[in-house]
């Protein structure tokens, strides 16, 4: 895709420059083994936060982060030989979370450029982060107009969550998996996992059935570059890889004794120093994003005003739809700045305060009342 600089879209004239001619774009395969995203599940007490700390301690990797989510462990296991990793601290919330994932991309993309040893990133554990999104999931579940007034009358009823509820979930599930999928490092995800009973498609037990579940979001193991199962009295195993390196038979885990990360991604899986992270584009419905993160960054009516009249220009490639909808933000947001809003201490709310409290509330409840 041909890029623009911010300069060339702010500056440039409405329809002053013809549709790009479309190229066909290719490059050769680099035959480079990536850094790979580790799934290691199982038991409790297999031993996978173990393994993840003793891996801190490899000669063969540069810093280790390491995000204790509702686990606990991560001070504790600092005490094992050689050990070391840094704890990310964070205040429990979502945003938070998604935030310091980012900060150790960007800081995984400066030490590959530097020629670094890989940063490796591990998470204690996926399953505690869909845990957290699913509570969120329910908790806005129960606040939908429908379903208040369900529990108002039997505050022990089953109540049904939109589809477009759970939706949600997966989609802040998967802006985390993505940039883990694309660390220019390494990425590690703990997870729970256990033997339980089999259910139908409707939810339903089957009787005398059971299949072994991971307690995370259902396409984390095929999200994974590798998956490895650990329980408490067998060798761990491969469940899959994806690599020209190893396979593992359909239905016949690969088993490895004396199990090691370090020996796992640098001796059977093959990457080393050349490594690189998969080459992935986010894959988007429409180029609308990108405008409306510069527009909410923002504060000169002439910049937002040049913005405007820029947007119709064949070069961006946008839409009709796309247009207007830019164009929309960019008016909102030459309104708020006209009306800014007023912070506690500074007088009385003006009219444009009210009303843009007022349809603040208003989408609040309507976001509180979707429905499948």
């Amino acid at each position: 895709m041909t890029t623009t600089s911010w300069s060339q879209i702010v500056n440039a004239s409405a329809g002053a420059a013809k549709p790009p001619a479309i190229k066909l774009k290719t490059r050769r395969p680099t035959g480079i083994v990536p850094w790979p995203l580790l799934l290691i599940e199982g038991e409790e007490g297999a031993g996978k936060t173990y393994s993840a700390a003793q891996f801190s301690s490899s000669d063969r990797i540069g810093q280790m982060y390491w995000i204790d989510l509702d686990e606990g462990s991560a001070d504790e296991y600092a005490a094992i030989e050689g050990a070391n990793y840094l704890i990310i601290e964070h205040d429990g919330t979502y945003r938070d979370i998604l935030e310091q994932v980012e900060a150790v991309h960007a800081e995984a993309r400066r030490a590959a450029a530097a020629g670094e040893p890989p940063v490796v990133l591990t998470i204690d554990s996926g399953s505690a982060l869909w845990r957290m999104l699913t509570n969120w999931t329910y908790e806005r579940g129960r606040r939908t107009r429908k379903n208040r007034a369900l529990l108002q009358e039997d505050p022990d009823a089953a109540f049904d969550i939109g589809r477009n509820l759970w939706n949600d979930a997966t989609e802040r599930w998967n802006r985390i998996i993505y940039l883990l999928r694309t660390l220019p490092g390494i990425a590690i995800v703990l997870a729970r996992g256990k033997q339980v009973s089999a259910t139908d498609d409707n939810g339903q037990p089957i009787q005398n059935k059971t299949e072994w579940k991971v307690s995370a979001q259902k396409d984390l193991g095929f999200d994974s570059s590798c998956w490895v199962r650990m329980k408490r009295d067998d060798d761990p195993q491969v469940i899959k890889v994806r690599s020209l390196r190893m396979r593992v038979e359909r239905n016949k885990p690969l088993p490895l004794r004396d199990f090691s990360i370090e020996d796992l991604v640098f001796n059977k899986l093959g990457c080393s120093v050349d490594s690189q992270p998969r080459i992935m584009p986010a894959l988007v419905g429409d180029l609308v994003q990108p405008w409306l993160t510069r527009i909410a960054g923002l504060t000169d009516k002439k910049l937002l005003e040049a913005l405007w009249r820029a947007v119709p220009d064949p070069v961006n490639r946008l839409s009709h739809d796309e247009i207007l909808t830019i164009r929309a933000a960019a008016e909102q947001r030459a309104a708020e700045l006209d009306n800014p809003r007023k912070e506690m201490g500074d007088g009385p709310l003006s009219d444009a305060d009210k009303l843009r409290a007022a349809a603040q509330r208003k989408a609040a409840e309507q976001d509180a009342d979707a429905e499948q």
